[in-house]
């Protein structure tokens, strides 16, 4: 039996304090982009190559009719709570690096903070959502976190492995359902579920039953990508097991600036292949290349 108590002003551990210094960071993001090349390379289940293919057929001459569209939707991490340096969490900096680079993206945030699923579905009937939607070439989710929480809180007094369980089945069908409505709307679109990471790593480090829970969630969302040819895993568990390096906010929950450029950088590295093959082939439509 598994037993939690949260307190999310409690101190945590030096970590979680302390926060880095610049060269650090840049370390940081260094080896996670030098892993995330490794990992893309050498995945199995998808391939690359094909999905690319898939898009490009999809977005043909996108950046002449118009900029590339992004839909970033789902709950706080979306919203970018936390962040610190006040630019609207990873989303933010995607935005802020291909604007940067003088690509023409145009991302649509509707983030939520505190979103579960169950309500994220119903906010996909926003005439808002669905007309941004419509008009995607991409959907960049984030959800789930607080269906855990809130199993958290209604079992607060005996905390145990089975109604995480439960959840987690009741949880696929809805993510499945918003799959679905989006591609209803968007059979185009491409989708790039983000995974969640353990809040209460530093908390709870000496309880496996907690990190197995999340592993099983994220495997869930990981599961279903596959089984649509447009949907996409993007993990972040492992971005929040570096150590030595501040990645949470000060309430110990949601990631800091640091976290967030994790989070983003992580994302760019998944969407980047897609976005960049639109943009070659659009450019080759104006030069009459074959």
């Amino acid at each position: 039996m598994l037993f939690l108590w949260v307190d999310p002003i409690a101190p945590s551990n030096q970590t979680a304090k302390t926060e880095p210094e610049e060269e650090n960071i840049e370390e940081v993001i260094d080896q996670v982009q030098e892993k995330d090349q490794e990992e893309i390379e050498n995945e199995e289940d998808h391939n690359l190559s094909e999905n690319i293919k898939n898009a490009v057929e999809n977005t043909v001459g996108l950046f002449l009719r118009n900029d590339y569209k992004i839909v970033a939707i789902g709950d706080s991490l979306t919203q970018g709570v936390g962040d610190n340096a006040n630019n609207d969490g990873y989303v933010g900096r995607i935005e802020d690096t291909f604007s940067n680079e003088d690509y023409r993206v145009d991302i649509d945030n509707f983030g939520k903070r505190g979103n579960r699923s169950d309500q994220l579905l119903k906010r996909l009937e926003d005439e808002e959502i669905r007309e941004s939607i419509e008009e995607a070439d991409m959907v960049l989710l984030t959800i789930g976190a607080n269906d855990i929480m809130n199993v958290v809180k209604n079992n607060f007094m005996n905390l145990n492995e089975e109604p995480f369980a439960i959840e987690r089945t009741a949880y696929e069908q809805r993510l499945r359902e918003i799959f679905d409505t989006i591609f209803a709307l968007n059979p185009d679109t491409e989708i790039y579920l983000i995974g969640f990471f353990n809040p209460f790593e530093g908390y709870f480090e000496d309880i496996d039953e907690l990190d197995q829970i999340l592993t099983n969630w994220n495997n869930t969302g990981r599961r279903l990508t596959l089984q649509y040819a447009q949907a996409h895993f993007v993990p972040t568990n492992d971005l929040f097991q570096i150590e030595d390096v501040s990645l949470l906010a000060d309430d110990n929950f949601h990631p800091n600036a640091t976290g967030y450029t994790l989070i983003a950088e992580r994302t760019l590295t998944y969407i980047r292949p897609t976005i960049e093959a639109a943009r070659e082939q659009s450019d080759e439509s104006v030069t009459g290349e074959e």
